[in-house]
């Protein structure tokens, strides 16, 4: 299942000053953003199936030797940089890496970012939580005959989920996503047609489920389109 520009980071301003009363006071400049920020870091390492404890099992589409572990630099929506683990599959791991790196320069903010066996493998929690997350070895939510989701095959992200609900068959997921349902109205987090998080993805190859007419999973990105 499948965000505008983020909060923009606090900024630190130094003052110095001369003990004595006569002295000249000072104020140092404050810095600029590219000197306070932390530059972007990402790793990308093979997954075991002790990684996924939870959202894979035997029978799945991919087995944990088709997957990666990311760990991504992103900013939160107070405006602090973090770290944070995605499980994704190898071959689009380094695209992911390049996306995440836009998203950090940009200062997207993302709520969380971790791994769904953090929620015991469940969607329905991972997406409560409002934490971006990718792989789990899922049914799609859709209808029809039942399929694999793409998040099965690790091919698919879904970003702040709250921000960007999935509305599907009338119903709104996660239920805390109905504050966002109004998209013209835009705030951090959000995904839109000409925003930082559509256009990274777009430029990686990925597409975006909120441009679907029917049933817009405005939270959802997938290498395949589904």
């Amino acid at each position: 299942m499948a965000c505008t520009d983020g909060a923009r980071p606090p900024t630190m301003a130094g003052t110095t000053s001369a003990p004595a009363a006569t002295a000249p006071t000072s104020t140092a400049p404050s810095p600029s953003p590219s000197e306070t920020a932390p530059p972007f870091a990402a790793t990308v390492t093979d997954a075991t199936a002790a990684d996924l404890p939870r959202s894979w099992r035997a029978g799945c589409p991919v087995g944990p030797d088709k997957l990666a572990v990311l760990r991504l630099g992103y900013w939160d929506f107070d405006g602090r940089p973090r770290t944070g683990t995605l499980i994704a599959h190898r071959d689009v791991a380094a695209g992911l890496v390049t996306v995440f790196g836009t998203l950090y320069r940009e200062r997207f903010p993302i709520r969380r970012l971790e791994p769904v066996d953090a929620y015991d493998g469940s969607d329905d929690a991972s997406m409560a939580a409002d934490n971006t997350s990718a792989f789990n070895c899922r049914r799609a939510v859709a209808g029809g005959a039942p399929s694999w989701s793409e998040h099965a095959y690790g091919r698919a992200i879904d970003v702040n989920p709250v921000e960007n609900p999935y509305l599907f068959d009338r119903r709104v997921l996660p239920p805390a996503g109905s504050a966002y349902l109004d998209r013209a109205n835009r705030r951090p987090g959000m995904a839109v047609p000409d925003g930082i998080l559509v256009t990274a993805f777009a430029a990686a190859g990925w597409s975006w489920g909120g441009a679907r007419r029917s049933n817009p999973d405005y939270q959802h990105f997938s290498t395949s389109g589904k």
